[in-house]
């Protein structure tokens, strides 16, 4: 598996991402059923409300080889700022819209 991580930018000042690549390294979370090597082809912010970027980016990262673009926790569950992106779910879709049904979108990371 090869993924890019989309993560919120409000949350860069705060988090540097550990946890993140600590599932991911140890198949824990939303990786835990996954079987063979996971590799990080990026990891990028959504480019700040209302998620300007993130599709853009999205894209980048398949470009560059990413199989499965991932939402991280911060965007769907709102971890560690306490609230869940407002615009997560549309995000989501023109991600989905943007790359097609060939790329896996995954949720969350933890």
């Amino acid at each position: 598996m090869k993924i890019g991580i989309i993560r919120c930018m409000q949350t860069e000042d705060m988090c540097p991402g550990y946890t993140d690549f600590k599932v991911i390294r140890e198949k824990k979370g939303a990786f835990e059923n996954v079987e063979g090597e996971i590799e990080i082809i990026g990891f990028n912010s959504c480019g700040g409300c209302p998620g300007k970027n993130a599709v853009t980016r999205a894209a980048k990262m398949v470009k560059l080889g990413a199989d499965t673009i991932v939402l991280a926790s911060c965007i769907m569950k709102g971890t560690p700022i306490g609230f869940p992106c407002p615009h997560a779910q549309v995000i989501k879709e023109a991600i989905a819209r943007k790359l097609g049904d060939s790329i896996t979108i995954i949720d969350y990371t933890h």
